[in-house]
């Protein structure tokens, strides 16, 4: 029976890890070269619009960032599940990815527009279950490199999640599957352009601001 210290330390896990989440590693470093990083390229926080408009190097950093933050957040929900009791040792954890996850797409701290959720989702899921996210992993990068587009590769993975999900630990398929059709919600114009072919490709060089990419 789940008490009401079990009940608070629940939520309060969840709140940490959607304030782990808040943390927008793209925005700030825009901000640091006095960008806004939502008003250029694509608008969007996170990984690939900060390679697009800020450079490899911010790029490199906010891939890092979210993932570690995505990680982190499930850590923590392991680390209070095991105080509190075997029955949370799986629910706790992956409640905590959404949490981060969440808060990444909307934080609170920076008008809840965030990034996509797709570095974050895998360093959470890695930590979950770490042959499930390498698993992801190997999906969407052998798609980005035939393609040569991240949201084609984002929009793969987050098909092919609760598929392997199922098969490696169904008991996770409930939250595997939420953040999945989020990240394919949150990538609806990728998928339009995709299929008129007009999604842009990946380049490593950097660009002066436009919105390529909504």
């Amino acid at each position: 029976m789940i008490d009401i210290q079990t009940t608070f330390l629940f939520m309060l896990c969840l709140v940490i890890a959607y304030l782990i989440g808040d943390i927008s590693p793209a925005i700030l470093f825009g901000k640091a070269y006095g960008i806004d990083i939502k008003k250029e390229g694509s608008g969007n926080a996170g990984t690939t619009n900060a390679l697009r408009v800020l450079g490899k190097k911010a790029a490199f950093f906010t891939l890092l960032i979210d993932i570690g933050k995505g990680a982190a957040a499930v850590f923590l929900g392991r680390f209070f599940s095991n105080y509190l009791g075997g029955e949370l040792a799986l629910t706790l954890p992956l409640s905590c990815a959404i949490a981060v996850f969440c808060g990444h797409i909307w934080p609170a701290f920076f008008g809840f527009r965030g990034g996509k959720g797709v570095a974050t989702a895998f360093g959470a899921i890695t930590a979950v279950l770490p042959a499930l996210g390498f698993s992801l992993l190997g999906i969407v990068l052998l798609v980005v490199l035939l393609t040569r587009r991240v949201s084609a590769g984002s929009v793969c993975g987050a098909v092919m999640a609760p598929v392997i999900t199922y098969f490696l630990l169904p008991q996770a398929l409930w939250g595997i599957s939420i953040m999945a059709i989020i990240v394919i919600i949150k990538h609806r114009s990728n998928i339009r352009r995709l299929v008129r072919g007009e999604e842009p490709k990946l380049s490593f060089r950097k660009k002066e601001s436009g919105r390529n990419e909504k």
